[in-house]
């Protein structure tokens, strides 16, 4: 009798769990960082004080003019919720940081400020100033721990070599100079080509997070492999391999037919939806291939990950890898479909659910944003903005099941649309979402029933947002609040 008592509990007790882990926030509205980084936005400010580097005033000032670009940059990131902080997530990448820190104290006298930018990119980057950011697109990309230190090595490195501090320099002296006065005034003298030529005297004047110059990004590589080995960090150089792809997530095909995943919800999609017409007579095709080869990427001013790799391949060290933990990875890939929602673009969010139920992914959290997804289509059709939410990306980037679910996106007839948002919103996954769900629910419902009418959807944003006003959900719902 005790036996089956005790069973009966431990099940009881597995049960409870797996509602609280189901029901746990991925974060919170207060850990956006408008909120979350306010203070240290203003301590940013008063650190990064523009230096007095050069006698020449012109110089000097289009020094400090690129350095305070860089400042406004961050700021204005912290500002619009660019950043966030999850403490898990944070944790965990800090723990890396913090053991090569240790390891290297002259290089690193103080651990940088670290932030996890909403970037759905597969990237990092070192400002200069101390200064680390991290994209959840990396590290839902990433595998391994040894995966991660390699990147976050890289661009330690590049705040180590102040890299950001130099090339800051190069473009101010380039600017103050005879050679690019003379270049522009050629420019502004000849009649044919302007803007193109413009263009390329102007490369490389505004601050970008993402690019150094292409040597650096060697010398980084250099640096990345001796701070490891001091930390006693795995070292895996197959990352570089797996950068190559990094860039092209949305080449990667669908396992099953598109039509089959709205069927899971018994939604019935019709071929004709997802083929391009020509003055609605002939069916217009396209030829979609695997070669990568010419397309631009975040990486561009990088060596080749293949030369990248060579390089390094010999450091490679033996054992077992270190798995980021699952949990983790469900986080960042949870914050990327949600923002990629918030930003509007509804064909890419319903994309990387489909491509995590290919996964085998069965949390509802990805049911309940395929509701919304569709929900939000509706919304913007009956605004006149399908197309915007749409968001078409070029052919060369994408797979055909993408380019399927753009032109279902783009064809499908409103009442269609229509139809799909309410048999959703009685879709029995709802029965595993938290109350702050079902209030998002009722707040998507209202906007969509009533799109023309500000007061109403004005209205059912400030209920929500003073019934649950913690929710990550939030973010969507406060710029309907302040109509």
């Amino acid at each position: 009798m005790s036996t089956c008592r005790s069973l009966t509990l431990s099940a009881l007790m597995l049960c409870c769990q797996s509602i609280v882990a189901q029901t746990k926030p991925i974060y919170n509205f207060q850990d956006l960082s408008h909120a979350y980084y306010e203070k240290q936005k203003d301590s940013l400010k008063k650190a990064w004080t523009c230096p007095a580097v050069y006698k020449d005033k012109e110089t000097q000032k289009k020094y400090r003019d690129i350095w305070n670009e860089r400042t406004e940059f961050v700021t204005e990131a912290i500002d619009n919720d660019g950043y966030l902080y999850e403490a898990e997530i944070h944790s965990y990448l800090d723990d890396i940081v913090k053991q090569i820190v240790k390891a290297n104290p002259k290089l690193f006298p103080q651990a940088p400020m670290l932030l996890i930018d909403r970037a759905t990119s597969v990237n990092a980057y070192a400002t200069g100033g101390n200064f680390l950011a991290v994209n959840v697109g990396l590290l839902a990309f990433s595998r391994t721990r040894e995966e991660l230190a390699l990147v976050l090595a890289h661009e330690m490195a590049h705040n180590a070599l102040s890299h950001p501090e130099e090339g800051m320099k190069k473009r101010a002296e380039w600017f103050s100079s005879d050679e690019y006065k003379q270049s522009l005034n050629a420019v502004l003298d000849s009649r044919y080509e302007r803007f193109t030529r413009l263009k390329k005297v102007f490369e490389g004047y505004s601050f970008d997070r993402s690019k150094h110059q292409r040597y650096h990004e060697g010398d980084a590589d250099s640096m990345a492999i001796i701070l490891l080995k001091n930390s006693h960090i795995g070292i895996d150089p197959t990352v570089f391999l797996r950068l190559d792809s990094a860039d092209i997530q949305y080449r990667q095909p669908l396992r099953k037919p598109l039509k089959e995943y709205f069927a899971a919800y018994q939604l019935q999609v019709e071929d004709s939806w997802m083929v391009k017409r020509t003055k609605g007579l002939s069916a217009k095709a396209y030829s979609f291939n695997t070669t990568t080869a010419g397309l631009a990427d975040s990486l561009k001013t990088h060596p080749d990950c293949q030369e990248r790799y060579n390089k390094t391949k010999h450091e490679q060290t033996s054992g077992p890898l270190t798995p980021i933990p699952a949990s983790l990875r469900d986080k960042a890939m949870k914050m990327m479909i949600w923002s990629i929602y918030c930003n509007g673009n509804m064909t890419a969010a319903l994309y990387r659910i489909c491509l995590e139920k290919d996964r085998g992914n069965t949390d509802p959290w990805y049911d309940f944003m395929f509701s919304n997804v569709m929900s939000g289509l509706y919304y913007a059709d009956q605004k006149l903005g399908r197309f915007n939410a749409i968001a078409v990306k070029p052919k060369e980037y994408i797979s055909n099941s993408y380019y399927e679910l753009e032109m279902m996106f783009e064809q499908m007839p409103r009442e269609k649309l229509e139809a799909f948002h309410n048999a959703l919103q009685q879709a029995p996954f709802w029965s595993s979402m938290t109350p702050a769900e079902h209030g998002f629910k009722s707040l998507v419902h209202t906007l969509v029933s009533n799109a023309d009418d500000n007061d109403k959807q004005k209205a059912a944003a400030k209920s929500f947002t003073a019934s649950y006003p913690n929710s990550l959900y939030c973010e969507f719902a406060t710029p309907f609040s302040k109509k």
